[in-house]
């Protein structure tokens, strides 16, 4: 559900996704390095703390069926959309 969320918000963005991978929170938590981005429900993204000190950006997100609340995060919490 979140993936086709976060895909419906960064194409109404106009943000070239590359790569983009579903998986459990487990999962997530050891690959998190090899990405740029990760998103979360909101309480998971403590999970996420030792990726965002290597530079990760982080999102958490509240509703995660909501491509409007993640458009509004990644308008507010990231730079994807000065990224070039």
């Amino acid at each position: 559900m979140m993936k086709r969320s976060v895909e419906t918000a960064m194409k109404t963005l106009g943000i070239k996704i590359t790569s983009i991978h579903h998986c459990s929170i487990s999962e997530g938590k050891g690959q998190a390095a090899n990405y740029d981005v990760v998103f979360t429900p909101l309480n998971f993204v403590k999970m996420f703390d030792g990726a965002k000190a290597k530079g990760i950006t982080i999102v958490g997100v509240k509703n995660v069926m909501s491509a409007k609340e993640i458009q509004e995060r990644i308008e507010t919490e990231t730079d994807l959309t000065t990224r070039g």
